[in-house]
This record gives structure tokens, C-alpha cells and sequence, in this order.
């Protein structure tokens, strides 16, 4: 049975800029104790947002303007570093649906897509103009459209792009390989039958 299909994200963005933003930045290396990713989405950040007494840096997620966006905009080779699963749990946990960048990194978009949560690329020029009219009105509406590839917000609209594998995967709700896996049971028992047996000696 597949799972809920993504083919349309919609809601207020925030703009997290840089480039190559780590996944130690994105999760401190402290944070991979969990035992579950329960309440991870705390951890966003955190080093970049709060000092140590616990009180907030100037940050764009600690801007109330921002509060309750759930889609992010980011820069080039996002989530590139160690290749910690903590980090796109902690993104989603936090409320993220999905995420707009020039590029990431290859581990952190497939931890992301197996989240149902997609991670489009489109031009530095087309994110720097949707973070200014964000800026401008944090309300702003934005809808990332995965099946048909675009950006819109306001009036405006821009083409990004997605591997198709990953595209096809979150509109037909195939994101999540071990509900595939769970699913395919009786197939899978079915060609271990089929297998020869092993010859102990």
C-alpha cells in the first residue's frame, strides 16, 4: 500500500543562507546520543541559534516573523559532511516539509526524500529573489510544486529540478524504502524459496 503522495508542498518559507552548511551545524555532534529522533527538531541549529546560558543568537529560525514556515531556503551543497541521519529528521521534526536549494549533499537529499520531504534546486537568482519577497512579507504564501517541477509564490513562478527517481517516488508515495520492503513480504519470501539452498559443510 503506498504512502501519503507528495505532490505539492505549500506554506510560508524562511531563508537560512550560506554555503556548504554541514550536517555538524545543522545537528551538533552531541545531539546523536538519542535513542529516538523524538523531539530532535530542538536541536536544529542549535549551536548557530542559542549560547550556552540558553539565550538566543540572531538567527532566522529564532525570528517570530519566521514562525511555523515549513519550507526552507538554502545554498549551495546543503547537508554535506558526516552523513549523521539526525539531521533531515531534525529539519522535518522542526516542522520543515520541504526544502529549496542551489544544491545538496547526495546522503542528506536521500535521508530527506525516504522523509517524504523534497529537496528541489533551482538558480541562486531564483532564491535570492523568493528569499527578498519573503523577507519583505513573511506571510508570503509558497507552494513548491513537485509534479510539475515549480516554485510559485506571489505571482511569480520558477522551474526546479528533482532526479526523477526521487520525483517519482514522492508523488506516487513510494518514498519510504522499508514500507516498500514491509509490503513486499510474500514476494520476498517467495524468491528466497526460489533461491538454492546452502551447502554446509
Amino acid at each position: 500500500m503506498a504512502l501519503e503522495p507528495i505532490k505539492q508542498v505549500k506554506g510560508r518559507a524562511v531563508h537560512v543562507p550560506g554555503n556548504d552548511i554541514d550536517t555538524d551545524r545543522i545537528t551538533p555532534a552531541r545531539y546523536l546520543k538519542v535513542v529516538t529522533f523524538d523531539g530532535l527538531g530542538e536541536a536544529l541549529f542549535y549551536d548557530e541559534r542559542f549560547n550556552p546560558d540558553g539565550s538566543e543568537k540572531p538567527h532566522p529560525l529564532n525570528d517570530p516573523r519566521f514562525k511555523g514556515a515549513s519550507i526552507m531556503l538554502v545554498g549551495a551543497n546543503f547537508g554535506c559532511g558526516s552523513s549523521r541521519e539526525h539531521s533531515p529528521q531534525a529539519i522535518y521534526r522542526a516542522g520543515f516539509r520541504a526544502l529549496i536549494g542551489e544544491s545538496f549533499a547526495e546522503i542528506f537529499f536521500g535521508n530527506s526524500t525516504a522523509l517524504s520531504m523534497p529537496c528541489v534546486t533551482a538558480t541562486r537568482a531564483e532564491i535570492e529573489a523568493l528569499a527578498q519577497a519573503v523577507a519583505q512579507d513573511p506571510g508570503l504564501s509558497v507552494t513548491v510544486d513537485v509534479e510539475k517541477l515549480e516554485v510559485r509564490y506571489a505571482d511569480k513562478a520558477f522551474p526546479v529540478s528533482l532526479p526523477a527517481t526521487a520525483q517519482k517516488a514522492l508523488v506516487e508515495g513510494r518514498w519510504d524504502p522499508i514500507a516498500d520492503l514491509l509490503e513486499a513480504g510474500d514476494l520476498l519470501e517467495q524468491a528466497s524459496a526460489r533461491l538454492p539452498k546452502a551447502v554446509l559443510s
